[in-house]
């Protein structure tokens, strides 16, 4: 069995397939799928598909890029649902800044606002969290430490590879692993995949992104979480099936799944 733990399936590049695409997950034996809370205007139609599939779970939050909508959403109304498992996707991403070194700074610091107030968000509510870092993993880390968000814990969302996140491990975080491991271009990925405590590895598609070799350029989604798995196998020289309940196991436990 395979849970995959990120996976964007109220995104418009499912509306029209997204029950063939679940099934032929599940034939695949992915058996968990949880969809990230980025953009408010999604959720509901992320509650439709929740509400409508058992096997499909959901957190609620705001990405960095779409911050200014985070005072729009009622995060009550969504963290007392019973599918709700995680706060986020939330964090801090550097990658797009633009203008000014002072318009930077300002964008920088109503970012870390954000992410902050989630974190809170998430201890008040005891739920985990799923965490974006692009660009600033000193700042996020930081932030973590300082916060300690150590109390609910969570998952580095599609991990950078920084080695200065590593000790995160120890402080309750866990490292979601997706198609970018694949890549040819994934070195420092790979370098350091063996140092991640294996009871902190998770795997995740973040699809309709990110696809895994050699289905690059297409849509990417659940069913590739068995070529991550493949390759995660392959790299740490452990059996395939071994990495498939280890990681399912870090799921359940991290998001209290059913």
């Amino acid at each position: 069995m395979i849970i995959d733990t990120h996976i964007h399936l109220d995104h418009d590049r499912y509306k029209d397939d997204l029950d063939e695409v679940l099934n032929r997950a599940r034939v695949a034996k992915v058996k968990r799928f949880i969809i990230p809370g980025a953009d408010p205007s999604t959720l509901k139609r992320t509650l439709e598909i929740v509400e409508k599939n058992s096997d499909v779970y959901f957190a609620v939050g705001v990405h960095p890029y779409d911050m200014a909508s985070f005072h729009e959403l009622d995060f009550e109304k969504y963290i007392g649902h019973e599918k709700c498992v995680a706060i986020g996707e939330c964090g801090l991403d550097y990658f797009r800044l633009e203008g000014s070194d002072e318009e930077k700074l300002k964008e920088k610091e109503e970012q870390k606002r954000v992410f902050k107030a989630q974190i809170e968000l998430a201890k008040k509510y005891k739920k985990p969290l799923i965490i974006h870092i692009r660009n600033a993993s000193r700042d996020s880390k930081e932030i973590l430490l300082e916060l300690n968000a150590r109390e609910v814990g969570g998952v580095l969302h599609c991990y950078n590879a920084d080695e200065e996140l590593l000790s995160l491990a120890k402080e309750g975080f866990y490292f979601g692993i997706g198609g970018v491991l694949t890549f040819k271009n994934a070195k420092k990925l790979v370098n350091v995949l063996a140092k991640i405590p294996k009871e902190k590895l998770l795997i995740e598609t973040d699809g309709p992104y990110l696809t895994p070799s050699p289905h690059r350029g297409e849509r990417n989604e659940p069913l590739y979480t068995t070529l991550i798995a493949q390759k995660i196998s392959e790299l740490l020289d452990t059996p395939l099936q071994d990495i498939k309940e280890l990681t399912t196991q870090n799921a359940l436990k991290l998001f209290t799944l059913r």
